[in-house]
């Protein structure tokens, strides 16, 4: 974008095949209120060679980070070890985005957008982070961070916090990348160097922990408090298929019909 932002996704072999996570993601896209022109600006690193493969074949902007002698091809489990290796990759080439000097919005592809999220982002936040749940304040630590969505900014401080994020994999080790965010937020280290963290309302930006409720209001709902790419398939299907009938509605309809979403359903029970 003009200000040096880009929105960046990760996915392997498993996410990125024929209908699987990415082509609901970009969906979203299609399907969202002025979404489609974020395409453009929508980097998607592969984490194997398949997956971008299979990036090439429908999207622009294709990036090949694969890690030597780690196959990141197959579905990774949740906290499995190749899975936390994939996780701290992630923050590893995060970082390296910044140093270059390019703010990133960070979305992982089992987020669906539906509204551009930019006008959310405080100019004053160097990181702001979407929540598994929301305190009611913005700038509270104690709000349950979630970095499967992201706003970062390219500043000394966040590159520094990247940098400490990373290195934190050894002091917690068997901790993937976002219960060891939910740690060193607090740490005098991170507080020291001045970094401006702001926490996103999930009335905006929900998920399946804590719901965006309004139709109205959503900009993005994430897959999560869910295990398992099956669950989080079936019940992001049913999420594009009520934002369709939603926006299929006149626009005084929209407003005054209570809507509210069939999913989580096979998520529910995790």
């Amino acid at each position: 974008m003009g200000d040096r932002t880009v929105i960046i996704t990760t996915l392997n072999e498993a996410w990125a095949a024929p209908n699987s996570m990415l082509d609901l993601f970009l969906e979203s896209f299609r399907l969202g209120e002025q979404t489609a022109s974020l395409l453009n600006h929508l980097v998607i690193v592969a984490m194997d060679q398949k997956a971008f493969d299979r990036c090439q074949l429908i999207h622009t902007h294709c990036f090949s980070l694969t890690t030597k002698g780690v196959n990141f091809s197959a579905e990774k489990r949740f906290m499995s070890e190749d899975y936390l290796k994939m996780m701290w990759r992630r923050i590893k080439f995060l970082r390296s985005v910044l140093e270059l000097g390019y703010n990133f919005i960070f979305t992982d592809a089992d987020v669906m957008w539906f509204r551009n999220p930019i006008s959310h982002f405080m100019s004053t936040a160097d990181i702001t982070m979407a929540c598994d749940y929301y305190n009611g304040d913005s700038s509270n630590r104690k709000n349950r961070a979630n970095g499967g969505f992201n706003y970062v900014r390219s500043t000394t401080a966040t590159i520094e916090f990247y940098k400490f994020w990373y290195m934190a994999r050894e002091l917690y080790p068997g901790l993937h990348d976002q219960a060891v965010f939910n740690i060193i937020k607090f740490d005098g280290a991170v507080n020291g160097r001045g970094l401006q963290m702001r926490f996103l309302d999930t009335a905006y930006f929900g998920g399946f922990c804590q719901s965006a409720k309004d139709f109205n209001k959503v900009c993005t709902l994430h897959a999560n408090c869910c295990v398992g790419i099956e669950s989080k398939l079936h019940d992001l299907r049913l999420v594009l298929d009520d934002w369709r009938n939603f926006t299929s509605l006149p626009t005084e309809e929209k407003k005054l019909r209570k809507y509210s979403w069939r999913a989580p359903r096979m998520c529910k029970n995790h």
